[in-house]
């Protein structure tokens, strides 16, 4: 089986090779670091027609456009671009205090043959430059240090890294802005904020800035409740939407787990922002058309059933997505059951449930009027991996209905969509295929099983490895929905709406975007086959 050709669809400019990510995307791979912020400028500068993303990263650039049909005209831009052109710098200057105490300092200082005040003295000595993000929000590569900072990360990585940790790993610093895992060697620590959503800009070091860290002896907290930077008080940047109405829905009981999701926030991602949002959106788009919403207004997604609510005042509901059945009652009075797929009234008072599915994982309960929530960059989205968006919902929790669309209706009826078993998800080969033996056709060839493991994430899969044919390490790379990462376990991992916006793992195969709703109903213990 071919690997993906240096011509990609249709070639590309000079020093820039293209591989398929999907049939959303492409992945630009180049001589460099220099060559990649050449290219991410330039296209954010001048984007290609439907562009969404640009996901810079050590030698690659991500770009994925909004539908298939912009897939050749991001080639025939990428055609045009040359990746010679140096790229300028936004001339920001960020001066970030350190105390150099960090637990791997001793052992930088070892690798690098330096003395631990030389280690400092090289980390502050000049500007390092932000040259992509990824990983977390408000994470940033820092390049241009001195050299003989070069260190390996570390062979066993800490399952918690402090928040404004200061670190080195390959040619690159970077500050973790929040706790979160890292393999990275800790030379330090700050009290910067990296990332807050009251500011315009949220990320403090945005692509582009400089970077100069200065030593002290102490770090002073400072205590006024608010971070640094500048915050979005002008009248225009405020909603001005009618406020909600006060009615709205109480949840009795959330089930496994429940939380408000929409249609995300996409444009984000070089920021370490990943798009999130609804993981079947053709359920989501189904509930809001069935109660006379718009596509995106904010839902209930539901793991497993269980979801209890009660209404405030009588409400207009949809439950779309896996098969559960459905009951409402008030106390003392007889049961009935809506149909799934269709709207009903909840009268005021009343108590509706879901049971657990017969098939599939995922309901969506939307609401005329749609759920309001203070939206978070664009997007009532509860994130479960970068945390942004409400919390998930709890027992007491009290849900406002905003008010329906003037002249919507609610629509008729609608027949619930079939789960599969097995599911059949179709694959495009990956950006990486050419690392594993038979490349993707092992992958088509397999049985596979969802893990209790799986989560918004994605879903691990459980079956024979797959074997590579090249060992080291890949250069974290821009990654999508529905990119199939194998770890060196040789197990996939099927990303879903919530993954890390950059991996360090090849991705074998990438599932066709059409394709992905289903795969947000495989619930554990499912099998699952891709066709390529």
């Amino acid at each position: 089986m071919p690997s993906p050709s240096a011509a990609g669809p249709g070639g590309a400019g000079p020093g820039i090779s293209l591989r398929p990510v999907g049939d959303r995307a492409l992945l630009a791979e180049l001589p460099g670091l220099p060559e990649v912020l050449s290219v991410e400028a330039q296209l954010r500068d001048h984007p290609a027609e439907g562009q969404v993303d640009v996901v810079p990263a050590a030698r690659t650039v991500l770009v994925t456009v909004e539908d298939a049909r912009y897939v050749a005209a991001l080639a025939d831009r990428l055609r045009t671009i040359d990746p010679t052109l140096t790229a300028g710098q936004d001339g920001t200057l960020i001066t970030i205090e350190v105390q150099y105490d960090g637990d791997d300092l001793a052992d930088v200082a070892a690798r690098t043959g330096l003395s631990e005040e030389a280690v400092v003295a090289a980390h502050t000595a000049t500007p390092w430059v932000a040259a992509f993000g990824g990983f977390a929000p408000g994470f940033a590569y820092l390049t241009g240090g001195d050299a003989r900072l070069e260190v390996p990360r570390r062979d066993s990585p800490r399952t918690a890294v402090p928040a404004g940790s200061v670190a080195l790993a390959g040619e690159f610093s970077a500050i973790y802005p929040r706790e979160s895992p890292g393999g990275w060697q800790l030379i330090g620590r700050t009290d910067a904020v990296l990332w807050d959503l009251r500011r315009i800009e949220p990320a403090l070091i945005r692509p582009g800035a400089r970077v100069r860290f200065s030593a002290v002896r102490e770090l002073v907290e400072v205590r006024s409740g608010v971070a640094p930077g500048p915050y979005t008080t002008a009248s225009s940047d405020r909603d001005t939407t009618p406020a909600p109405v006060a009615s709205g829905l109480t949840v009795v009981h959330p089930g496994l787990y429940s939380a408000l999701q929409d249609l995300g926030r996409p444009g984000l991602m070089a920021l370490g922002v990943a798009e999130a949002g609804a993981l079947d959106r053709a359920a989501l788009r189904q509930a809001n058309r069935l109660v006379g919403n718009s596509a995106g207004s904010a839902v209930i997604e539901s793991v497993h059933g269980g979801l209890v609510l009660q209404a405030d005042e009588d409400q207009v509901l949809a439950v779309t997505g896996a098969d559960v059945g459905l009951t409402i009652a008030l106390p003392d009075e007889e049961e009935r059951e809506p149909a799934l797929c269709a709207p009903f009234l909840l009268r005021a008072g009343e108590v509706l449930r879901q049971s657990p599915p017969a098939s599939g994982l995922r309901t969506y309960t939307a609401v005329r009027g749609g759920f309001e929530a203070e939206e978070v960059l664009g997007s009532r989205s509860t994130d479960s991996m970068s945390g942004l968006g409400p919390p998930a919902l709890g027992p007491g929790t009290r849900l406002v209905v905003g008010r329906p669309a003037a002249g919507s209706t609610v629509g008729d009826p609608e027949e619930p969509r079939r789960i599969g078993d097995p599911e059949v998800l179709r694959v495009i080969p990956g950006p990486r295929e050419d690392w594993f033996e038979d490349g993707a056709a092992r992958l088509c060839a397999t049985d596979w099983t969802v893990t209790a493991q799986s989560n918004r994430i994605g879903l691990r899969l459980d079956g024979p490895a797959l074997a590579r044919t090249r060992e080291g390490e890949l250069p974290s790379e821009g990654a999508v929905r529905g990119a199939l990462q194998v770890p060196p376990s040789g197990l996939p991992v099927l990303f879903l709406a919530d993954h890390p916006v950059t991996g360090g793992y090849p991705v074998i195969a990438v599932v066709a975007a059409a394709d992905l709703d289903r795969a947000a109903q495989l619930a554990p213990g499912s099998t699952v086959r891709f066709r390529r």
